[in-house]
């Protein structure tokens, strides 16, 4: 039986280039990268050096602070270059992908026959642990915890993300076995977020607790989901995996191969034809973009609007990225912007603007940050988007004080940065609420651990 979760704070932005229904392949690229930086706090340890042959799904690095945890190929070929940075910190690694891949085997299991350790070793060993992550911090999971639940959120509410629904239509049968294996982690609940709107193909997934959703972005957040389902409370620990990663852990056990394809969408005012591609992730951004975009001043984003990373045509398509974004890059001058009449195309959540008068509307978002970064005044309007149960400008002052008692108080482990990206949106102080927050989660395991 599903228990509804139904919130009223926040703030749906509609957005011009909704994807289209429709899942076509993107053509495979030549060369395909990993980025240690997508797995935060990770240090890398390399287990292959560059021009070592690799087949998808081989180990390439494991976590310095977590050896168990491996992170693998996403296709087969020869390491061509390993990027460095400063005090040789490994930036990207660079993998030329042959024609067609050839996989590591880790032979077909069933889960249900499985114990939880045994479920857990195949997830390690596979290069699937990564695609668990832990609350508090929004890290990767560490190996030797127990969850006390396992959360997955099937609803993403943030303006053009891609509709879970849509990518998964075909994949219900990876999707139950992932859930299978998933529920042998715990001795809790493994907790499933459907949106509450439709007749979502999820509603028949056994073994988990189906939730409904209702209300405005951020609903389709899993730490507002966590937040009115199951407090994390001091010294606990709750796992939360995205869909296609079920599934992606599901078709490893059905199949006994690691298969890194997934289904994004690609999305924004800027592209020609929005709709859904089915991509391995590590691919080149120009090989999902190329020939697909309606004009060429524009910013790439690999994520949705709110929390997505800013990506050039030679960068690549992120680990945990399930939607691609293109709107006009924010570089042209608005003349009179500060006039309501001005405005009428411009969103804005206070009434400086005539788009008020036009709730329906969908709007041609760029990246202009409309005025420079100002003190912090107490309006008021940080709360109006925050759903959870804490107090948004307060956090975020004891976060910037660095004050550890009072951010412990105040909720910070509650929260993760994409919880505070409305904030980020609406905050007329044009803070960038994401980074104190991701900085102050870094201190936090720094200090407290």
């Amino acid at each position: 039986m599903s228990k509804d979760i139904r919130i009223k704070k926040g703030l749906d932005l509609k957005l011009v280039g909704e994807a289209q229904p429709k899942v076509d392949a993107i053509s495979r690229s030549q060369v395909y990268s990993i980025k240690p930086s997508d797995f935060h706090k990770v240090t890398p340890k390399l287990v292959l050096k560059e021009g070592a042959e690799v087949k998808a799904g081989e180990a390439i690095f494991y976590s310095k602070d977590d050896e168990a945890v491996k992170f693998v190929s996403p296709v087969s070929g020869k390491i061509v270059e390993i990027k460095r940075g400063d005090k040789r910190v490994i930036l990207e690694i660079r993998i030329q992908a042959d024609a067609q891949d050839s996989y590591v085997e880790h032979g077909k299991k069933n889960p249900n026959e499985m114990s939880g350790d045994q479920v857990k070793a195949h997830l390690l060993a596979s290069g699937c642990w990564p695609f668990i992550k832990q609350r508090p911090y929004d890290v990767v999971a560490n190996s030797s915890d127990s969850p006390k639940a396992i959360f997955i959120s099937a609803y993403s509410s943030a303006p053009l993300s891609a509709d879970v629904e849509v990518a998964l239509k075909d994949k219900l049968t990876q999707f139950q076995a992932g859930i299978d294996a998933l529920s042998k982690l715990t001795q809790g609940k493994v907790h499933l977020s459907v949106n509450g709107k439709v007749n979502s193909i999820f509603s028949s997934v056994s073994g988990v607790q189906l939730h409904k959703v209702f209300g405005p972005h951020p609903s389709g957040n899993v730490g507002v989901q966590i937040s009115k389902i199951d407090p994390i409370n001091a010294g606990e620990r709750v796992w939360i995996v995205a869909p296609q990663d079920v599934a992606i852990i599901g078709d490893l056990f059905l199949t006994g191969k690691f298969d890194a394809t997934k289904v994004i969408a690609l999305t924004g005012s800027e592209v020609a034809n929005p709709q859904y591609y089915s991509v391995k992730f590590g691919a080149q951004m120009k090989d999902v973009v190329s020939g697909k975009l309606s004009s060429d001043n524009v910013r790439i984003i690999s994520g949705d609007v709110f929390t997505g990373d800013k990506v050039s045509k030679d960068g690549n398509l992120g680990f945990y990225s399930n939607t691609v974004t293109v709107i006009p890059e924010g570089n042209q001058y608005r003349m009179f912007g500060w006039l309501p009449f001005a405005g009428a195309n411009k969103h804005s959540m206070q009434r400086t603007a005539l788009s008020w008068l036009m709730p329906g509307k969908k709007y041609v978002a760029d990246t202009n940050l409309n005025g420079e970064e100002r003190a912090l005044v107490v309006t008021g309007e940080m709360e109006k988007v925050m759903p959870l149960d804490i107090y948004p400008m307060q956090l975020l002052k004891a976060c910037l004080a660095n004050d550890i008692e009072k951010m412990e108080n105040l909720g910070i482990y509650e929260v993760a940065p994409e919880d505070f990206a409305l904030i980020d949106y609406t905050n007329t102080s044009k803070l960038e609420a994401q980074v104190i927050i991701r900085e102050a989660l870094d201190l936090m395991i720094n200090e407290v651990g």
